[in-house]
């Protein structure tokens, strides 16, 4: 699996994975139909960013600025906005999204865009991040950083997280904490459609909550859930931002592309349809006492023996395997010395 980190996410104990954007300790009711809850959930958004100011002249003059630096507060009435702050709503880019049938909006408050390298809405992410609802209640958040799986988060997440970089580097103290430095920081302000929508959580999220997010994002890690050699943002097939939809399960089984170690269904597994040369010149795979003739370079993508487009690991018909056992002696080719 590619790896793109700091060599301390390696060093740090077992990844954790907390309540907060997709919790395990959730209540369902029946759904509302999702178009008539957003024309509910939207204006309240706005009412929100409208009433809301923030401190911007502050967060602009922070050389090394953090989530903890950000503060919001309400507008009590008859109260002028008070200077060198900003309300929400004059600061915050709005995006638009369909997500199962129904057209969302939600905002984002970009207080740094980060210094280090971008990541995908399929990789692992290490931020600390804080959640509340618009009446201020926190209902989550973490003391130290943590790592979520995008994957597994609510939508808001998957599509705000990869629009901001990791932090540039970081610096660790002989007291074991770590100092990041330009790390992505911001605001996220989503509707119940792409939060919890239906179900109530802990910590006070009751159905059809909208949700308001402040995170810095440090470090990423990128993924390949079922180890089949592609990376799991490759296996988002109709291109959409998720790797869960019914669009992006190839051979219709029971599992989708992102975990799914036969993604076309052909009885070939994924990692044996990877036939380009290996590219690595030192490990001698097969054994043979030659490294510059093993096949495999860890890609499968680029790999299409029909020439018909469609690479092998998504293609029934593509007449290639690394299992190919051309003489029947029970050994496939690639490991094959005779």
């Amino acid at each position: 699996m590619k790896i793109k980190l700091n060599p301390f996410f390696v060093l740090v104990a077992a990844v954790l994975f907390f309540g907060c954007p997709e919790d395990d300790d959730l209540t369902t009711i029946p759904e509302a139909d999702r178009t008539e809850q957003q024309a509910e959930d939207g204006p309240l958004l706005i009412e929100y960013l409208e009433t809301h100011y923030y401190n911007s002249e502050e967060l602009e003059g922070i050389s090394n600025v953090s989530m903890d630096d950000i503060v919001v507060t309400e507008l009590d009435e008859g109260e002028s906005l008070p200077t060198g702050h900003t309300f929400l709503i004059n600061a915050v880019e709005t995006e638009t999204v369909t997500y199962k049938e129904a057209e969302y909006k939600y905002y984002i408050l970009r207080v740094n865009q980060g210094g280090g390298e971008s990541f995908s809405f399929a990789d692992n992410i290490r931020l600390n991040y804080s959640g509340n609802l618009e009446n201020g209640n926190v209902f989550d958040s973490s003391i130290n950083p943590v790592v979520f799986d995008l994957t597994s988060l609510v939508p808001g997440w998957t599509l705000i997280a990869p629009t901001f970089n990791t932090a540039s580097s970081f610096e660790l103290n002989g007291d074991g904490t770590v100092i990041y430095e330009d790390a992505g920081v911001g605001m996220m302000f989503i509707p119940s459609g792409l939060g919890y929508f239906s179900s109530s959580s802990s910590g006070g999220v009751t159905s059809y909550s909208n949700l308001i997010f402040k995170f810095e994002i440090f470090q990423f890690e990128e993924n390949d859930h079922d180890n089949d050699g592609v990376p799991s943002y490759l296996e988002d097939i109709d291109g959409n931002g998720f790797v869960v939809d019914e669009e992006d399960n190839t051979d219709e089984d029971n599992f989708v592309d992102f975990i799914d170690a036969d993604d076309d269904g052909d009885g070939v597994l994924t990692v044996n349809e990877d036939l380009e040369p290996d590219t690595d010149l030192e490990v001698d795979e097969d054994g043979d006492g030659d490294p510059t003739n093993d096949i495999g370079d860890g890609d499968p993508t680029n790999d299409d023996t029909d020439g018909d487009g469609i690479p092998n690991y998504l293609d029934t018909d593509d007449d290639g395997s690394k299992l190919d056992d051309e003489d029947g002696d029970g050994i496939p080719d690639y490991i094959d010395n005779n």
